[in-house]
């Protein structure tokens, strides 16, 4: 991205600072609110011809179709966006947007709208970027729908040509587009990583493929069997004390990221005294940590920075026997596997609470290499995928910040393209 540096002039506005050249459209200023015809129900299927997008399947995989003859009809007679019409939200999470591909589909009326704008004026490119920062008139109050009304005197800063509103455009899509290709990498890596836990942490005489250099037969155990301790905690609160804003961890079920790793933002404080007082619960380095409670088999490894810490009912600490404590991260890989999630699932199922009881932890069976060699090979292999996708995740997060920056500058005029 390149600017051309000069002077300007700003001028306070409605919207904040922009410059003298740039003008605030309202969306009414820009074309007129359309919306598809109304569909009913008993025109919809489960299975059909054209795609019949709700409010909750908004930009998601739909699960209603209406007929072509229908469609056709409608499309002929009613308004229908054109291709690259900027589709929003008009109900439920409000002003999420979609820009319309061409493709067969239609669109549930008053739910989801778009505007009729002139492209010689506002084009749906920026449109489609500066939509975010759009200003609704509403006093204060919280915006649970998009009316009309409300819709058409939302107001947002405009260059004052074509061209400027192209080159911010562009600008935004290239960085749309690393983005999307991240994403695409990092799904291709967690499904490469997927296919590898399948094939290393299946037992060999199952399937399972042996990294060179092993052999033997592998062990049937219960995950009891391989602990020194399985336990859980409880609140602060069931022993008169409460939580404080800074003091000794105390993770919670939400604490424990996807990927194994402690939410310092997600994390509870205690003082010293209730930690003493809840002395069962207290947490070592290299406990595992397994979700029992609202989310199941959610899985976490305890490192020295997550020190002193606590945790509550919902989360079970497995510490596993002294000669295992170098098989941690084997074992965070196994409890991550879909057999361990397929068999909390045949077990939470049979009760009315999804809960899964310490008793249900310890008899977890699964079937291991008796070396501790091999299951050392096996973690460092998983481990070294993870910490690929791990840093393709902290580029993508790097460069999500990077383009809400360049929509803050470019989008108010701080930063001129042209």
């Amino acid at each position: 991205m390149s600017e051309t540096l000069q002077k300007q002039s700003y001028k306070q506005t409605e919207v904040g600072l922009i410059p003298e050249d740039w003008e605030v459209k309202t969306i009414g200023d820009i074309g007129k609110i359309k919306m598809c015809k109304r569909v009913f129900n008993h025109q919809t299927s489960e299975n059909g011809e054209i795609p019949f997008y709700k409010i909750g399947t908004f930009g998601k995989k739909p699960d209603s179709f209406i007929p072509k003859k229908l469609y056709q009809e409608l499309r002929r007679k009613y308004s229908f966006p054109t291709k690259g019409s900027v589709l929003i939200s008009a109900a439920g999470t409000i002003g999420r947007t979609i820009v319309f591909d061409g493709s067969d589909a239609y669109f549930q009326d008053s739910n989801i709208v778009w505007i009729d704008n002139n492209n010689q004026v506002i084009t749906n490119q920026y449109f489609k970027y500066v939509f975010p920062i759009v200003k609704f008139r509403t006093e204060g109050a919280t915006i649970k729908r998009l009316y009309n009304n409300i819709l058409k005197n939302g107001f947002f800063p405009a260059p004052p040509t074509l061209t400027e509103q192209s080159a911010i455009a562009t600008a935004l899509s290239d960085m749309d587009e690393l983005l999307t290709s991240l994403e695409q990498l990092i799904s291709k890596k967690q499904a490469i990583k997927q296919g590898a836990m399948q094939e290393l942490l299946t037992p060999p005489h199952k399937g399972g493929k042996r990294l060179p250099g092993f052999s033997g037969e592998w062990e049937e155990k219960k995950l009891g069997k391989l602990c020194d301790l399985i336990t859980k905690g409880t609140t602060p609160t069931s022993i008169g004390k409460n939580f404080i804003t800074e003091g000794i961890s105390f993770i919670k079920a939400e604490s424990i990221k996807k990927t194994g790793e402690i939410n310092i933002e997600k994390v509870a404080y205690i003082d010293n005294q209730t930690n003493e007082l809840l002395s069962r619960s207290k947490i070592e380095e290299n406990d595992i940590l397994f979700t029992i409670a609202g989310v199941l088999g959610r899985v976490g490894i305890v490192k020295k920075e997550n020190l002193p810490a606590n945790t509550n009912q919902a989360v079970a600490i497995i510490r596993l026997k002294q000669n295992l404590k170098n098989s941690v991260p084997f074992f965070f890989h196994v409890f991550r596997t879909n057999f361990i999630k397929k068999h909390i699932e045949s077990i939470s199922v049979q009760g009315a609470q999804v809960n899964f009881s310490l008793t249900d932890v310890g008899n977890i069976p699964l079937t291991i290499p008796i070396l501790a060699e091999e299951q050392k090979a096996i973690a460092k292999v998983l481990s070294d995928m993870d910490e690929g996708i791990k840093a393709l995740e902290e580029k993508k997060e790097k460069f999500q910040k990077i383009k809400e920056g360049m929509m803050q500058d470019l989008l108010t005029g701080k930063i001129r393209l042209v």
